[in-house]
């Protein structure tokens, strides 16, 4: 399997893009195309002794910058390590692509330049995050679509149940509609004629749920339009942030903290682990008709590589074919 690899995007690209790179060949046995400004990658190898012989590399001079406009993939550009990538991809010249760079350029270029998969009215997207039941949700659409109709939400839902029973292994995966309060009649117009689709359609709904009920897992497929996905999103890493600091600020403040933490530090590390966003590394771009993922924008190498892996799986699985069946 080829995996294309955005060599530039992220805040810490290229060197931790490069390291998670070669964890995930070594690991999970994928072939990896580095695109990018082919120098800068062979120099940051050289110093940090990285091998990258393994791998190809593909040159592109220009780079996307995290505030520049989304449509920058298509217009200003064009020979950025994104574009390339995804030029290659619809070519067939690579199986997926993940980038850690731009999100709204992603999307765009994943619409536009991969394409959508036939009937798809807009691609959503979707990370995956943790609860504290040890297991996970999806939550789409997390920003890719600000303004939102019914049936878009309704194509969220299909897709997000595809994807949670083929690579995240959910049987008859539970999709609830987030809304301000579990009763039919709560929220918006939007809201209230989503309910209805949802209600009728051939997937599992549970019905409204709330943000608050979200950690404790109640559900596997979250669906929203994409304004208020985005804030989800950011509350829900912000707090399990600023949670964990605050453990580790309590056990480690004094020698009797130190020694208390000693005592329950298997239980700390199973904590930890569980509400670790890094753990499923990125997100799709959910109804592309090629493979596109979106890894967390500060990724480090175990990052990045949980991302080639969730990558990986999506591929092997063949979402996009059963989302297409769902969909007919």
């Amino acid at each position: 399997m080829k995996i294309l690899v955005d060599a530039m995007g992220g805040d810490n690209a290229p060197l931790e893009i490069i390291k998670g790179s070669i964890q995930a060949h070594n690991e999970y046995g994928v072939d990896i195309i580095l695109v990018g400004q082919e120098d800068v990658i062979k120099s940051v190898s050289d110093e940090n002794n990285l091998d990258i012989s393994d791998f190809t590399v593909v040159n592109a001079s220009e780079v996307i910058a995290t505030d520049e406009e989304a449509d920058s993939v298509l217009k200003k550009k064009t020979d950025s390590s994104m574009s390339v990538a995804l030029k290659m991809l619809s070519q067939g010249e690579g199986d997926a692509f993940v980038s850690a760079g731009n999100s709204g350029a992603l999307c765009v270029g994943g619409t536009l330049i991969a394409k959508r998969i036939r009937g798809i009215k807009r691609p959503g997207f979707a990370p995956i995050l943790p609860h504290f039941g040890g297991g996970c949700f999806m939550l789409i659409d997390a920003g890719a679509n600000l303004e939102t109709r019914p049936e878009m939400i309704l194509q969220y839902a299909v897709m997000g149940s595809a994807y949670m029973k083929n690579v995240m292994k959910v049987d008859n995966p539970r999709v609830g509609l987030i809304n301000v309060g579990a009763e039919e009649h709560k929220g918006m117009e939007l809201h209230h004629k989503t309910f209805e689709l949802l209600k009728n359609a051939d997937i599992n709904f549970i019905g409204n749920v709330e943000g608050r009920d979200l950690p404790y897992g109640n559900c596997d497929v979250a669906v929203c339009d994409g304004f208020t996905g985005n804030v989800v999103l950011k509350t829900y890493e912000g707090t399990a942030k600023a949670i964990m600091g605050k453990v580790k600020e309590l056990f480690s403040k004094n020698a009797k903290s130190k020694l208390a933490a000693a005592l329950v530090m298997g239980d700390l590390k199973k904590m930890v682990k569980e509400f670790d966003y890094n753990e499923y590394g990125g997100a799709p771009i959910m109804g592309t008709l090629k493979p596109v993922f979106k890894a967390h924008g500060s990724a480090k190498a175990k990052t990045f590589k949980n991302a080639v892996r969730l990558t990986k799986e999506y591929v092997e699985a063949d979402v996009i074919n059963e989302i297409t069946n769902a969909l007919k």
